[in-house]
């Protein structure tokens, strides 16, 4: 009895030990995980605020055009004969109406001579019909065949200087001359390229427009022009005209600017990058980082009372450099979230942070205020 006894009493005790440390062991882990918890309400976001700043924008198209010469024309032999004379060197300047090459003209100066002669005999016999006729011993109808006389050897005398004429190759205008490639004696057909004239003092600039930018070209608007020639160096000049045209393959029409070109350095047919700005103008701009896009949407969030990010609908022109230009939706000077905008939502409080301890992006790579132009 006495060990029945204490079975019993050892086994009592052994159960009460397991609920004691069963409820220790419980108590314990409620207490840790009730103090992990996080406090109540959301976190408000870190964001770096900045302002819609203005800006000067002007819009701007880029093509690449050709170089032509001001003036530039093919001097070419009108009959065929041979060469008696070249009087230039490669590349030389010559002034307008410089003999460039006489061919023979030995035959037609010779009926020249004759012509001439028969005009001075001719006006000889008008005047002394004119004479007679004042004394009255002329006819009226002898006067007229004098006067004929006289009509037809001028004319004769202009013809014969016309083919003179035609075996002396001047120059229409100043300029500088091509490489010879033509030497006294050599035979030359009616057509044959004696030389090359070309003024190039003056550079007029071809480069095609898309259809979409022509409202924005017109005569007056400076250009700047670059060549692979002469690197890091810009040519200007000013646009002249407008083709009427539109080619119906590429739909663009053909600008023409001229550019001053003193220094020669240009030559006709380089290939130029042109550059045309249009519509200048101050406009509001903003970081595209503080942009947000939902469909064709777009809009930023500015800052209104107690924090608060507001979404307000923006419209959008030119981007360039970092900067996007706001047409309508937005005024200068509002407050505005530059970064962060991925975890703000419309009305949401959030946390206005310097640049540098922002943690939620990079940095917008242009500050607001800086100079922006339309691609």
């Amino acid at each position: 009895m006495l060990l029945l006894a204490a079975a019993l009493a050892l086994a009592a005790c052994s159960l009460l030990g397991d609920g004691g440390s069963g409820a220790a062991r419980g108590g314990g882990a409620g207490t840790a995980k009730g103090g992990g918890g996080p406090p109540g309400g959301a976190r408000t976001p870190p964001v770096v605020v900045g302002e819609a700043s203005t800006a000067q924008l002007v819009d701007r198209i880029e093509a690449v055009g050709t170089a032509f010469a001001n003036e530039q024309a093919d001097l070419n032999s009108t009959v065929t004969e041979r060469i008696a004379r070249v009087n230039f060197g490669d590349g030389a300047f010559v002034p307008k109406g410089a003999v460039i090459a006489e061919l023979v003209r030995a035959e037609q100066g010779a009926q020249l001579s004759q012509f001439e002669a028969r005009l001075r005999e001719a006006e000889l016999q008008l005047d002394r019909v004119q004479a007679l006729m004042k004394q009255g011993f002329a006819t009226r109808a002898q006067l007229d065949t004098a006067q004929a006389a006289v009509d037809v050897a001028r004319g004769q005398v202009a013809a014969a200087r016309s083919q003179v004429g035609d075996r002396v190759i001047r120059a229409p205008f100043a300029g500088w001359l091509s490489l010879r490639r033509i030497s006294p004696g050599a035979v030359v057909n009616a057509g044959t390229t004696i030389a090359t004239i070309v003024d190039y003092s003056r550079i007029k600039l071809d480069f095609p427009v898309p259809e979409a930018y022509l409202a924005a070209i017109a005569p007056g608007m400076p250009i700047k022009a670059r060549a692979a020639a002469f690197e890091g160096e810009i040519f200007t000049g000013t646009v002249a005209s407008i083709d009427p045209l539109v080619d119906p393959v590429s739909r663009s029409a053909t600008v023409r600017a001229l550019m001053p070109n003193a220094s020669l350095k240009l030559r006709p047919g380089m290939l130029l990058t042109v550059e045309v700005q249009s519509r200048p103008r101050i406009a509001v701009v903003v970081p595209e980082l503080a942009l947000v896009g939902s469909g064709e949407q777009r809009y930023v969030y500015r800052l209104g009372p107690d924090n608060r990010a507001v979404r307000q609908d923006v419209v959008t022109g030119a981007r360039r450099d970092g900067m996007v230009e706001i047409v309508a939706g937005l005024a200068a000077g509002t407050p505005i979230v530059v970064e962060g905008t991925v975890k703000v939502r419309d009305g949401m409080e959030v946390e206005p942070v310097p640049a540098a301890r922002f943690a939620g992006g990079a940095s917008a790579a242009t500050p607001p205020g800086g100079a922006v132009r339309a691609p």
